[in-house]
């Protein structure tokens, strides 16, 4: 962890992809997409073991990174224009579309409640408040100690689901972490020995979590409800404990799965370019195999086998979600220009005090 140095005024976009990160992105949406099929099977012991043992890092892991990539927001022109269109924009498409499927099978929410993310779009309304709060976390004396006060002590209030507050308060010390990451502290994770007790600990947590996991109540992995709130229904010394224990178990496993991600460029580098409509679409799928086919439900008699195939199929999806021809066809929907509602001249002023300093 490192101070971090003064904000420009202005930015410029990247010049080139890091390696690293792509890789990283490309991993953990594995994982994410996997976690999410698995949802579907957590009374099964042997999908609940993993579930747990995913969603104990997956996201830490998610936000971290975004964290580190946002360090340098300062709300230009460009970075403005840039939230707008890949997170304001793909958050209502997504958001209202999804619920409007699930409101057509089942009935619900009724009425629509566009600002109250049912599921995957609430980490598009969490990037979208941790970016803006950025520059405040950079001019904290002590940002990450602040954040994890805030961590621990929203689960002992109620806060509304706007914008899925509860998960971005609740998740928010990743993301100031992340911000205070540096490219050496990433290549120290990098040693030899480091990753070698790095893929132990990860090894022996899978383990403790398939052996443990049915004593443990799951909505704790999901860092939105009060800690004296069912199921959860902990003291307030107890839940602050309990949120306590899954930051340090984040962030350990988070720092090992870093740890063990390759440096260097390879296919993986170019799938994990192309996470965003991974993660926009693979929700879509997985809804309408759920309500369309019920397929979830059909192949649950199959025990084990039926959680293989799904983690097996997961990896597919994911896979085929990060090729170039869905980036293609889906870029102009989940990203667009927006030029309508930009000056062009804020832009090209911005880019022009960068190119000068």
């Amino acid at each position: 962890m490192t101070s971090l140095e003064p904000l420009p005024l202005t930015t410029a976009p990247p010049k080139e992809r890091v390696a690293y990160l792509d890789n990283a992105r490309y991993w953990v949406m594995l994982l994410v997409v996997i976690g999410h099929v698995l949802t579907q099977f957590t009374e099964m012991d042997s999908a609940r073991g993993v579930y747990v043992w995913i969603y104990s890092f997956h996201m830490p892991f998610f936000v971290l990174i975004s964290g580190y990539t946002a360090r340098n927001y300062v709300g230009d022109a460009r970075q403005v224009r840039r939230i707008v269109s890949t997170l304001v924009v793909p958050y209502l498409i997504v958001e209202t579309s999804l619920q409007l499927i699930t409101r057509h099978y089942v009935g619900e929410p009724d009425p629509l409640m566009i600002l109250s993310p049912q599921w995957l779009a609430w980490f598009l309304a969490a990037l979208f408040i941790w970016r803006l709060t950025t520059p405040i976390w950079r001019a904290l004396r002590y940002p990450i100690t602040t954040s994890i006060i805030i961590s621990l002590a929203v689960g002992l209030i109620e806060v509304p689901n706007v914008l899925a507050l509860p998960k971005v308060l609740g998740f928010l010390p990743f993301y100031v972490i992340g911000m205070h990451m540096n490219r050496q502290v990433f290549e120290r994770l990098s040693a030899r020995p480091i990753r070698i007790a790095s893929a132990a600990l990860l090894g022996a947590a899978l383990i403790v979590c398939y052996v443990y996991s049915r004593n443990w109540t799951l909505d704790w992995l999901l860092w939105k409800q009060r800690y004296d709130e069912s199921p959860l229904r902990a003291t307030a010394l107890e839940g602050i404990t309990q949120r306590a224990e899954l930051l340090v178990i984040g962030i350990v496993l988070t720092f090992a799965a870093l740890s063990l991600v390759p440096r260097g460029r390879s296919w993986t580098t170019r799938f994990g370019g192309r996470t965003f409509y991974c993660y926009l679409l693979h929700g879509y799928v997985i809804l309408l195999l759920d309500l369309q086919f019920d397929l979830f439900d059909k192949i649950d008699q199959y025990g084990v086998n039926a959680v293989i195939a799904c983690i097996l199929g997961a990896f597919v999806l994911a896979n085929l979600l990060m090729t170039k021809p869905v980036s293609v066809v889906f870029r102009p929907i989940f990203e667009p220009k927006l030029k309508v509602l930009f000056r062009e001249a804020a832009e090209k002023k911005a880019a022009s005090s960068a190119d000068n300093t």
